[in-house]
């Protein structure tokens, strides 16, 4: 395989693992602000010490991507941040806010001080817009309308990414997210909290696979490049595998099959992320970058892919051993 190959594997590889730890942090975030009804402030306290410790922990995944796309595709990385500074530069002021409405929400509810519920909004707005305006930069990115010329970006700041392909992308985000912690919350509950999860969990299953459906059938008229790339043999393939899975994640939650919801919610969410990669292979921006254009000379590569296998030595026992100790059954009595 060659070299700038394995290095878009990895970067996918960084991608699905920010897709399912991340993105059940903000799922979290998002159905904390939905809490309803005579259960709401244990929805709330569940979901919390869900999150455990391991709620920041989850951002390596993006310092990872970033690092990953900087360093083996140095192009593809000032190109994306160039088109794509609002709905970046969005994106990461929204986890800023959601970790410190996070940290002053847990203060303020210890010590009782005032503002919870502020704390509460800040990190529930917080948790919604990161994901939309991601999946709304990833949508851009396959989307067509990021210009090149002679290796310059010569679209507009809004362009590329004010249309409906990017914006539907940005709600699937959000609504997927929300699916996937109802996916995780089934073996971190129990009784009438576990049904308030459940229900919640098909409602945003139904609404994620409708939305991902329509998304993909925009592409036809506002995203033709992506739709040209999808109905190759291996996309169509890979959707109809991933559709499958997301109907098994709606059918172990319909037959309440607890102990399997994670495992198949997280795998959902797995072929979804690699998925939307194969459709886009072999381009980081369609349809001006390909991977071999935009990546970086092969002893670069080779040198990132070293210190990468070298900080795995340490980062994965670590945060193994974060996850063991403070996610499972168990969470609540970490607290």
């Amino acid at each position: 395989m060659d070299i700038e190959k394995i290095a878009a594997c990895v970067l996918l590889s960084g991608v699905v693992a920010y897709a399912v730890f991340g993105g059940a942090d903000f799922g979290s975030g998002i159905w904390s602000g939905l809490a309803a009804g005579p259960r709401a402030e244990q929805q709330r306290s569940a979901l919390q010490k869900a999150l455990g410790a391991v709620w920041e922990a989850n951002n390596v995944w993006l310092i990872f991507i970033l690092v990953v796309l900087m360093a083996m595709f140095p192009l593809a990385f000032g190109d994306l941040f160039t088109a794509l500074l609002v709905p970046i530069t969005i994106g990461l002021i929204g986890i800023v806010f959601r970790g410190a409405s996070y940290a002053f929400r847990t203060f303020t509810r210890e010590t009782g001080q005032p503002l919870v519920s502020a704390h509460g909004l800040l990190f529930f707005v917080a948790s919604v817009i990161t994901p939309f305006f991601f999946g709304v930069a990833l949508g851009a990115a396959g989307g067509g309308r990021i210009k090149l010329d002679e290796g310059l970006v010569t679209s507009s700041l809004y362009s590329p990414w004010l249309h409906p392909f990017p914006i539907l992308f940005g709600l699937t985000a959000v609504a997927v997210c929300a699916f996937l912690t109802m996916n995780f919350m089934m073996t971190r509950s129990d009784g009438e909290l576990r049904e308030d999860f459940r229900r919640r969990g098909l409602l945003s299953g139904v609404v994620g696979g409708v939305l991902a459906v329509v998304t993909l059938a925009s592409a036809r008229w506002d995203a033709p490049e992506f739709w040209d790339l999808w109905q190759r043999s291996g996309p169509e393939a890979m959707s109809a595998v991933a559709l499958l899975a997301g109907l098994a994640a709606l059918f172990v939650l319909w037959r309440r099959w607890y102990p399997l919801a994670p495992l198949i919610g997280g795998g959902a969410m797995i072929l979804l992320v690699v998925t939307w990669g194969v459709i886009q292979y072999p381009y980081l921006i369609v349809p001006s970058e390909r991977i071999f254009d935009a990546a970086a000379d092969h002893a670069m590569i080779k040198a990132s892919l070293i210190g990468l296998l070298a900080g795995a030595v340490i980062l994965v026992p670590s945060l193994l051993l974060l996850y063991l100790n403070f996610v499972g059954e168990n969470a609540e009595e970490s607290y």
